[in-house]
């Protein structure tokens, strides 16, 4: 048996890492190339929640036996469940993350009876386990969000400068969730949302250590992306048949772009919800 299988995981796992980093200083390429790749492994860790969610999405769509003594949306509540209570067991998350994650289930779901209601979208499959239309696995998408923004906050060290008074950030989640309603009858207010956002995030940015090196993302960017990955996640969502928007109900079809900016503010009234328990940490000027 060779030295490295006869150390702890931990310690083979420290020896790895010093290893590769070796490696990636020999030039700046090989640098950029492994910070890159440790970028997105960090940011895969952080989406476990979501990651999990939307496999068991897709994998029930794929390979759902026909006849199978539970429908395939009540399980994947029970699956949902299941990553929720993993998630603590093995203390990824923590209660008071748990906690504020709950609040995002339950606007979700909210909104949810609401939009569904209106015919913005449907779940077009039977289940037991749900409120009216909508089937109870649905807030846990939501939650998924929020569990990303907490975790991701640790695992990257994230810090903020020139982030705006917490107040102003609670004034304008509230104004965005109202307006998911409002809007069916008065009217659309958005613009003036994401013109908000700009107005006080323009000039924040967020400081995080992917490998080694801190660096520096404008807060307007970082959220830009956040959206962009979501909205790529609706889209396998949606293919998985976890629900539909008008125009699929006959056979799948991308998501429309404009969904990007209600992904975009939906993602804010995530962030203010989270830093509850996680207020921002300021990087020093």
């Amino acid at each position: 048996m060779t030295e490295s299988r006869r150390l702890p995981l931990e310690a083979w796992g420290r020896r790895w890492l010093t290893d590769a980093q070796a490696w990636a200083d020999r030039s700046w390429l090989r640098g950029r190339a492994f910070e890159l790749l440790w970028f997105g492994l960090k940011q895969g860790w952080a989406c476990l929640f979501g990651g999990l969610l939307l496999a068991l999405i897709v994998g029930t769509f794929l390979f759902w036996p026909e006849g199978a003594p539970i429908s395939r949306y009540d399980f994947l509540v029970v699956g949902a469940l299941a990553i929720q209570a993993g998630m603590l067991l093995f203390r990824l998350e923590s209660w008071e993350e748990a906690r504020v994650i709950f609040l995002s289930h339950v606007a979700g779901t909210v909104m949810e009876l609401f939009k569904t209601a209106h015919g913005s979208w449907l779940y077009p499959e039977e289940s037991l386990l749900r409120i009216g239309a909508v089937p109870l696995f649905s807030g846990f998408m939501y939650a998924a969000v929020g569990s990303h923004i907490a975790r991701v906050q640790r695992i990257f060290h994230i810090r903020v400068r020139q982030y705006p008074p917490m107040w102003t950030t609670w004034v304008l989640a509230a104004a965005i969730y109202v307006n998911f309603f409002a809007h069916h009858w008065t009217p659309d207010v958005r613009l003036a949302l994401f013109a908000a956002t700009f107005v006080l995030f323009g000039r924040g940015s967020f400081y995080f250590t992917a490998d080694r090196v801190g660096r520096r993302m404008p807060l307007l960017l970082g959220f830009g992306l956040v959206a962009l990955f979501i909205w790529l996640a609706e889209n396998l969502a949606t293919f998985g048949r976890a629900w539909s928007y008008p125009g699929q109900e006959d056979g799948w079809a991308m998501v429309s772009i404009h969904k990007l900016g209600a992904w975009y503010l939906l993602m804010i009234i995530s962030i203010v919800l989270v830093s509850i328990v996680h207020r921002p940490e300021r990087e020093p000027a």
